[in-house]
């Protein structure tokens, strides 16, 4: 996925710190954080706005081994919140606004749902 913003040191900085990427390099200048098989780069654009008009359009979602400790981080960088950590039958899911706006969910689906998706149930 590519991520056009006006600040893509501060926005890299960010999902850096709070994703915990597998990899994170830097490729003819654009920011390239890779988790799992998902990558996601980062690019300066001037000609879109410094906040994302319609964040709700493309909603970013991760699936994470600890939703806790993501939200934790999350805290810590003192990121908005547009849903909280909440418990949904036993899988976790929150949706924070990353620095330019964007929404990102963090989800951590319990055995039960995993099992019931593999299944096809």
């Amino acid at each position: 996925m590519l991520l056009a913003t006006h600040d893509p040191a501060r926005l890299h900085d960010w999902y850096a710190a709070v994703l915990d990427p597998q990899e994170d390099d830097d490729v003819d200048g654009y920011r390239v954080l890779r988790f799992g098989h998902f990558h996601l780069l980062i690019d300066h654009r001037s000609d879109v706005a410094a906040r994302a008009a319609e964040p709700a359009r493309a909603i970013i979602n991760f699936d994470v081994g600890d939703a806790r400790a993501v939200a934790e981080r999350m805290d810590a960088a003192g990121t908005e919140w547009l849903a909280p950590l909440e418990d949904r039958d036993g899988s976790l899911f929150a949706t924070a606004l990353d620095p330019d706006g964007n929404y990102v969910q963090i989800i951590q689906l319990s055995e039960k749902h995993r099992a019931a998706m593999e299944s096809g149930a």
